[in-house]
């Protein structure tokens, strides 16, 4: 449906420094200066993509409540009606998407402007089999039997909303990754081994089955280092849109001090003609700029838990992929991805830091929209970790002396 080699806006992208005081008017402003009427028809549905990387509330993780209320508000403003938004979630196997509303205050802003939800993953969603028009890279590949995508996605345009922010699998995240979630289902993992052309694939799709599309990323936080989740955050000021997602992620990347063309899937879109991923050939509006800055984001990091992951994907576990990730087998990952973000790295790591940035005049602006709500209930506790590294140390020791023992009774 849409022309990926001519649409309204294509390599152009809107950047705007931002303060807490004057970010609903100045993402109003913003969208405007990216003319983003012109890529999303009023008299289509749109599907706002609300990305959520943690289910609790983090810096930079997850959509901001002022991106996703200043989004709505400008929609309003300029004549689409509420009954026409759809607020868009995805569950993941590690994120519950319905605590993660609450949590990042999008359940409350929805709440406020009347905007319904759609749960990608709730039983009463229809998954439909696409058919793809033009040569995929690797999804029919990865999927042989089908690739299935959700029904309420096609004819509909979609406004992604996500965060400036590293990552550990695609070096960055940003307006292409935020399909990931929404147009595939719970067996995404799959594709890991194969992420940056699975990205392109999906930005194929979404060109194919959409509307519109049109891109809104927040950097009053953002996230350097191993991401999505096990940043560091900084206050950045920053906001962007753009109806181009390889343009608006091009310039994610140059901004945060990636070459883009560096990453393959921004490469990669590029060289597809899915958009314009080179930043010499982006034409840049706004507070101009900012498009110059280098933020020297470290962006080459693991976790514990995305090095042994990577492991699997193309190091030395590579031959236990199926059976470790495709198979009965596969809870272990979500457990041991649980155990370790949530019950280890938040307490002891991550809570200090977003206590810290709560601080900030935008952690203080994020309190505005708690409304009594409690931060992050229960996730700073250290006490289930220390539980279960009791427990795993007792059961170490129990099973070394049943071995002494055992030695003690062969050896008489």
């Amino acid at each position: 449906m849409i022309d990926a080699k001519n649409f309204p806006g294509r390599g152009t992208v809107a950047i705007l420094r931002t303060r807490p005081e004057t970010v609903l008017d100045d993402y109003y402003r913003l969208m405007r200066l990216a003319n983003y009427e012109q890529n999303l028809p009023k008299e289509k549905e749109t599907l706002l993509k609300i990305n959520i990387s943690w289910q609790i509330w983090y810096p930079a993780c997850s959509t901001a409540p002022w991106q996703l209320d200043g989004v709505i508000r400008t929609l309003l403003r300029d004549g689409y009606t509420r009954e026409r938004l759809i607020a868009a979630h995805n569950n993941t196997v590690v994120v519950d998407a319905k605590e993660g509303a609450l949590n990042n205050r999008h359940k409350l802003v929805q709440e406020q402007y009347g905007i319904r939800d759609l749960h990608t993953y709730e039983a009463d969603v229809e998954w439909v089999r696409y058919e793809p028009r033009q040569p995929l890279a690797v999804l029919d590949q990865i999927y042989p039997q089908g690739i299935y995508i959700p029904k309420a996605f096609y004819d509909k345009n979609v406004l992604h909303l996500p965060t400036m922010k590293t990552h550990v699998f695609t070096t960055l995240t940003g307006a292409m990754k935020n399909a990931f979630g929404g147009l595939l289902n719970e067996q995404r993992h799959w594709t890991h081994a194969n992420i940056h052309d699975t990205l392109v694939d999906l930005l194929q799709i979404q060109q194919d089955i959409h509307t519109g599309i049109f891109c809104v990323m927040d950097g009053t936080f953002a996230g350097e280092g191993p991401g999505p989740r096990a940043m560091r955050p900084y206050v950045k000021n920053t906001i962007m849109a753009s109806a181009d997602p390889v343009a608006i992620d091009a310039m994610s990347a140059k901004i945060m001090g990636i070459d883009p063309l560096r990453v393959r899937f921004i490469r990669h879109a590029h060289e597809r003609g899915l958009g314009v991923g080179d930043p010499k050939e982006i034409k840049i509006v706004g507070d101009v700029d900012v498009a110059e800055e280098n933020w020297h984001f470290a962006h080459d990091e693991d976790t514990f838990a995305s090095w042994g992951q990577k492991q699997i994907y193309h190091g030395a576990l590579k031959p236990l992929e199926g059976p470790l990730l495709r198979s009965p087998l596969v809870p272990w990952s979500y457990a041991a991805s649980n155990v370790y973000h949530n019950l280890y790295w938040y307490p002891f790591v991550g809570a200090p830091r977003a206590e810290m940035m709560l601080n900030t005049a935008w952690g203080q602006k994020f309190l505005q929209y708690s409304e009594g709500l409690p931060f992050n209930p229960g996730a700073s506790s250290k006490t289930p970790f220390l539980a279960l590294a009791a427990a795993g140390v007792a059961a170490l020791a129990a099973l070394g002396l049943g071995a002494y023992y055992s030695t003690r009774r062969n050896h008489f």
